[in-house]
């Protein structure tokens, strides 16, 4: 299993924007990341279908539709304020705590 070689800058149920690929432009939600991976599952994004045998009882069998997993440096964390994905950065506050910063305009983007 290999670790993860930079801290990740998503969190899950962020709203990202697609930047490359098939599904460049889109947004959406994280569903899952996957850090030994690198890489994330992204509401009704990227959808392949996958083909499945059913097992008598209670499994249909048929063609299934699901998400399939994107680089996360395919991915950019939208902001609020741009309407866009933005680049981010940490940042630690007064109080000790770190949060996610956009790189352009200086702007918490976590929710404090």
């Amino acid at each position: 299993m290999k670790k993860a070689s930079y801290k990740l800058h998503l969190k899950k149920d962020d709203i990202v924007q697609v930047i490359s690929g098939k599904e460049k432009g889109k947004k959406g939600k994280l569903l899952a990341i996957f850090p030994e991976e690198e890489r994330v599952t992204v509401e009704k994004l990227n959808m392949v279908k996958r083909h499945t045998k059913g097992d008598g009882k209670s499994r249909q069998p048929g063609i299934v539709e699901k998400e399939a997993k994107i680089h996360i440096s395919n991915v950019l964390l939208v902001s609020d304020k741009v309407g866009k994905g933005v680049r981010t950065k940490r940042k630690k506050l007064e109080d000790g705590k770190r949060v996610r910063v956009c790189v352009k305009t200086g702007d918490v983007l976590d929710k404090v």
